[in-house]
């Protein structure tokens, strides 16, 4: 073989070693392009099949955020439609290990839409609230607000006494009859790290109420009125009145990190003691003619 031959072979397989250069550089661009096409595809079936799971996601989720965040002591009962738009059945229980549930007559309906800073929820329910009721969600890291914005200013909802009684002791033993409204301007909470804290002032009214406890009907009308708080670590104020009645109450309390306290006490009239004698024994600790309520410490 002389030179020139081997030059030449030499040449001719350099040329078959760039074609095949070339050819193993337009697989692997082929290939790459392949592999990419194939993960936006995976990635658009992902989130096309995510945003059909939002869409239609079932009522039952806005009942398991509601039992969690209220520690199961407000339950959704037969959620009905979507996360969206539904409907289900108020139920008040003890909480967790509690056997006792009293549930509102009647459906409250929701409808979920979006805002610039999260969700708004439209609350609706013949039975009990007055007009529709709008709640803002504006979740963040570590901590949720939420604001409450009645329909118009004043009386928001109005409720039965009885429905307390799924709350357990003593709400069950007492067993009241008679309304409870809520009125209030605007109220909001805040949820850091899994505790809660009230933002505005509210009042609940107690209206002509009995009890079954009692022979005197009705017992009188009460005020409970609310306080959010002020300044961080304050918790929240509230405070027990009398409107007008035979049974007298008063008191005030505080609820904070450290728990519900509240110290207030019952009394009557001499002449219905007798009729009130059993109540009075069942509302607190008996002090002579009154009943002293302790719950914590003031």
């Amino acid at each position: 073989m002389t030179g020139k031959q081997k030059i030449q072979i030499l040449g001719s397989s350099k040329k078959i070693d760039m074609k095949s250069k070339g050819s193993t550089s337009a697989e692997v661009a082929w290939g790459d392009s392949r592999g990419a096409g194939r993960r936006w595809g995976l990635a658009g079936i992902l989130g096309g099949a995510l945003i059909g799971l939002l869409a239609f996601a079932p009522a039952t989720w806005l009942a398991q955020g509601l039992a969690w965040a209220s520690q199961n002591y407000i339950l959704l009962d037969h959620p009905q439609g979507t996360l969206w738009s539904g409907r289900g059945v108020l139920v008040l229980t003890g909480g967790r290990a509690s056997r006792d549930a009293s549930a509102l007559p009647g459906h409250i309906e929701w409808n979920v839409g979006l805002y610039k800073e999260g969700f708004e929820i439209q609350l609706f329910q013949n039975c009990c609230l007055h007009g529709p009721l709008t709640l803002r969600i504006k979740p963040g890291w570590g901590r949720t607000d939420v604001l409450l914005k009645p329909s118009s200013t004043g009386l928001v909802a109005e409720w039965p006494s009885a429905w307390l009684s799924g709350l357990g002791t003593p709400w069950n033993t007492l067993q009241l009859e008679g309304p409870v409204r809520l009125s209030l301007s605007q109220l909001s909470l805040e949820s850091i790290q899994g505790q809660w804290v009230f933002k505005g002032d509210a009042d609940l009214d107690f209206l002509n109420i009995s009890s079954r406890l009692s022979t005197r009907k009705p017992l009188g009308s009460y005020r409970l009125s609310v306080q959010g708080e002020e300044g961080r670590g304050e918790g929240t104020k509230f405070k027990l009145s009398t409107l007008h009645g035979a049974l007298t109450l008063q008191g005030s309390g505080r609820w904070g990190p450290a728990g519900l306290s509240f110290h207030g006490e019952a009394s009557t009239h001499p002449e219905d003691q007798a009729a009130l004698q059993n109540l009075l024994n069942v509302i607190g600790r008996r002090d002579g003619s009154r009943s002293v309520i302790s719950i914590g410490s003031v």
